[in-house]
C-alpha cells in the first residue's frame, strides 16, 4: 500500500485507454506479492497485478490497496465499517521504488494465460480502474488487495483452475492467521482482537486463507490449470524483483501483557491493603468500572451499529460490560446500595465464563488479556464479599 505516492497515483489513474487494446503475444499478466511492512496496515503484506507488454510499451501495476488518509470522512467511515479503498493504476517502477525504500521483498508470479485470457484480464482491470468503478468498500478478511486478484483469476479461468491447498493441511482460524502476522502481544493486535467477534474463530476454508498475500502466493505457486486433457502449472515463471529479509513479527516493547501485569500487581496491592483496612478505594473502582464499561459500549457499537463483518457475536462483552459505564458513578457515593454488590457478583460470573468460552473455542481470547481479567476478578470478588459481609453485619 504505497501511500507515499498517493497524490501522484490519483492523477495517473485518471488516464484510461480510450479504445480497447489487444495485448500482444509478448504480454504478461503477473501476481505481485510484497512482504509485510512496518506500519500496522502493512503487516499482512500486499498483493497487486502487473500488466506488461513490451510491444505496446506497457508496464503497469493495478493496486487494490489504495486509500486516502486525507479524506475528511476517512476515520468516521473506518469506524463505521465503510472503509473506502480504490483500484489505482500506475507505472510499475513506482512500486519497486517504494519497496526498496521500505526494505520489503517483492516477488512476481507470471500467470500461464493465453493471449485471449491476458487481454480479457487487461480489459477487466482497465474497466475496473475507471473513476466511476475504482472505489470499493474494503473488508480486511473478505474483500481486500489479495482477494480481488484471487477472484479475477477465478473468473477468467473458471473450472479450469485447480487450486493448490497444501498450505491448509493444518486447519487454522482467521484469528490465528491474523495473529501470525501481527504479534498478539502488540497494541495493534490487542485492539483488533477485542474489537472483533467469534466469526474470526471458525476454521478458515483454503480459499479464505487467501485474504493474506502470503497464502495467495503459496496457493498459486503449485496450482494447476487444465486445457482439455492437459494439465499445466498456473505460474509460468517466478522472479524475485526486490530482495530483503522478512521482517520479524515482534511484540511491542511496552506490550499489553506487561502493561496489564503491572496493573494487576498494583490493583492486587491496593486490594490487599483495602482488605486489611476494611475500606474502599472508590476512585480505583470508578476507573475500573468506567473503563471496562467504555470498552463495552465500543463493543456494542461495533456489533450493532457498524458494517464490520467480523464485529458481531463478540464475547469480550463478558469483561467489557457496557452497563459498568453507568454503575461506575454509584461507587463515588458515600454509601453503597445493596444491589451494587449483587451486581458485582453477576460480573464475577461473567468473568468466570471467559475460560469456558475460550477453551470450548466458541471464541478465542488474546493472551495479553489474562492479567486484565485477573485484576478485574480480584477486585470484583473483594467488593462483593465486602458488601455481603457489611449487609450481614460482619463489619
Amino acid at each position: 500500500m504505497f501511500k507515499k505516492y498517493f497524490l501522484l497515483l490519483l492523477l495517473v489513474t485518471q488516464f484510461s485507454f480510450s479504445q480497447k487494446v489487444q495485448l500482444s503475444v509478448y504480454s504478461e499478466i503477473s501476481i505481485i506479492t510484497s512482504a509485510p511492512g512496518d506500519n500496522l496496515y502493512e503487516k499482512f503484506g500486499h498483493t497487486a497485478i502487473r500488466v506488461k507488454d513490451p510491444l505496446l510499451n506497457l508496464d503497469l501495476l493495478y493496486n487494490y490497496g489504495i486509500f486516502d488518509f486525507s479524506d475528511p470522512n476517512f476515520y468516521t467511515n473506518f469506524v463505521r465499517g465503510f472503509m473506502k479503498y480504490k483500484l489505482a493504476r500506475y507505472p510499475f517502477h513506482y512500486a519497486l521504488k517504494s519497496a526498496q525504500e521500505d526494505e520489503r521483498w517483492v516477488k512476481q508470479q507470471v500467470l500461464n494465460l493465453n493471449q485471449q485470457e491476458r487481454t480479457e484480464f487487461f480489459y477487466f482491470l482497465e474497466n475496473n480502474a475507471k473513476p466511476e468503478n475504482a472505489n470499493y468498500f474494503y473488508d480486511p478478511f473478505f474483500d481486500n488487495c489479495a482477494t480481488r486478484p484471487r477472484d479475477i483469476v477465478k473468473s477468467i479461468l473458471k473450472d479450469r483452475l485447480t487450486l493448490n491447498t497444501d498450505f491448509a493441511i493444518n486447519p487454522k482460524s482467521l484469528r490465528t492467521l491474523m495473529n501470525e502476522k501481527i504479534h498478539p502481544n502488540s497494541w495493534g493486535s490487542f485492539g483488533i482482537n477485542i474489537a472483533l467477534g467469534n466469526r474470526l474463530d471458525k476454521i478458515a476454508t483454503p480459499e479464505e486463507y487467501l485474504y493474506l498475500p502470503e497464502y495467495l502466493y503459496l496457493a498459486y505457486k503449485d496450482s494447476k490449470i487444465s486445457s482439455g486433457n492437459v494439465e499445466e502449472k498456473l505460474i509460468k515463471k517466478e522472479t524475485t524483483l526486490v530482495e530483503f529479509e522478512n521482517k520479524e513479527v515482534l511484540s511491542d516493547s511496552f506490550s499489553p501483557f506487561l502493561a496489564f501485569l503491572i496493573l494487576f500487581i498494583l490493583v492486587g496491592f491496593i486490594t490487599y491493603r483495602d482488605y486489611n483496612k476494611q475500606q474502599l478505594s472508590k476512585i480505583l473502582d470508578f476507573i475500573l468500572l468506567f473503563s471496562s464499561g467504555l470498552v463495552g459500549v465500543l463493543i456494542v457499537f461495533l456489533w450493532f451499529f457498524t458494517n464490520h463483518s467480523t464485529a458481531p457475536n463478540n464475547f469480550n462483552f463478558l469483561w467489557g460490560f457496557a452497563p459498568n459505564l453507568i454503575v461506575a458513578f454509584f461507587f463515588l457515593k458515600k454509601n453503597q446500595a445493596n444491589w451494587i454488590y449483587n451486581y458485582l457478583g453477576f460480573l464475577v460470573i461473567l468473568l468466570l465464563l471467559i475460560p469456558v468460552i475460550h477453551f470450548t473455542t466458541i471464541q478465542k481470547f488474546t493472551y495479553p488479556i489474562i492479567p486484565l481479567i485477573g485484576l478485574l476478578l480480584i477486585r470484583y470478588v473483594f467488593l462483593y464479599k465486602l458488601g455481603k459481609n457489611k449487609k450481614l453485619g460482619g463489619y
